[in-house]
């Protein structure tokens, strides 16, 4: 019983020490600033009383993919910074005010359906948040199941993924509101944030956000290539709070390469900078 406590606690340590659709780039991205919040941030937790990634029991599976364990992410805040008041415009935000070294994962569209991209999300349990449209994943709407039931978020991402800029506000809103009502019809809930495609939008846009039931609209501060990272601030790194791009992409889009392997090679880079990921849904 001790060599079996001492080993367990061995593993834990170790694991505690490790921490680490061809969008047009968005025009100037906008965040609205966070309200007042009425505590402190809670301190960060470790993974082993978390149960998030990075416990020991999760090792084998980070090992299988060629990675190595996150650090638990920091307890959610008691207070959202990210909200929409009564009556205010949907804010419109590409970070989230913070100074933990967390990051955000988004992945849009829909049109890969690769199901070892399941069962990596599944062994690893890092959260991320879909941003599906409707055009892409009609064919098949069943292979995202199993990702929402893992806990990760369904956001809209549009009808079929047109750029909003050039259609009416009339159009706007079909494009948003039937996606959402789409995707509640599908898996349950009707989603609280939107994504425009390519990051086009306008006054328009929020407005119909607004009226279709949308708390926040997401851009994003960088998007993952195929082997790296796309930048939008000059120093080329992460910072606190970003929300970083992916796609549900194919090795047709990906020069060969697998989703799987795609998306190993983007968290790596954020652990290579220090940062592990939460979950956007606790704080918008």
């Amino acid at each position: 019983m001790k060599k079996t406590i001492v080993l367990w606690a061995a593993l834990t340590a170790a694991a505690l020490l490790v921490t680490g659709c061809t969008a047009e780039r968005p025009a100037a991205p906008v965040t609205t600033p966070a309200p007042p919040t009425s505590s402190a941030p809670a301190p960060s937790r470790s993974a082993a009383e978390t149960g998030a990634p990075g416990a020991p029991a999760a090792a084998a599976a980070y090992r299988k993919w060629g990675l190595k364990p996150f650090a638990a992410p920091p307890a959610p805040p008691s207070v959202k910074p990210v909200v929409r008041g009564p009556g205010e415009p949907v804010p419109v935000i590409s970070e989230i005010p913070t100074e933990e070294k967390i990051v955000f994962l988004t992945i849009d569209d829909g049109a890969e359906k690769d199901p070892e991209f399941v069962t990596m999300m599944k062994e690893l349990e890092v959260p991320f948040t879909m941003f599906l449209t409707d055009s892409a994943i009609r064919a098949d709407y069943a292979y995202f199941s199993p990702l929402v039931a893992q806990g990760h978020g369904v956001a809209n991402h549009t009808l079929t993924h047109p750029n909003l800029r050039t259609l009416s506000p009339d159009a706007q809103r079909h494009e948003i509101c039937g996606q959402q009502e789409r995707l509640k019809e599908r898996y349950g809930t009707a989603p609280r944030l939107f994504r425009p495609p390519y990051g086009n939008w306008n006054e328009a846009t929020r407005t119909a956000a607004g009226t279709c039931g949308v708390d926040a609209i997401v851009l994003w501060r960088e998007s993952m290539q195929i082997q790296n990272m796309q930048y939008q601030r000059g120093d080329r790194k992460l910072h606190p709070g970003d929300i970083v791009l992916a796609h549900f992409r194919g090795p047709s889009e990906l020069k060969g390469r697998t989703m799987t392997e795609m998306t190993a090679t983007m968290l790596r880079r954020i652990q290579e900078q220090g940062f592990t990921v939460a979950r956007l849904e606790d704080y918008v």
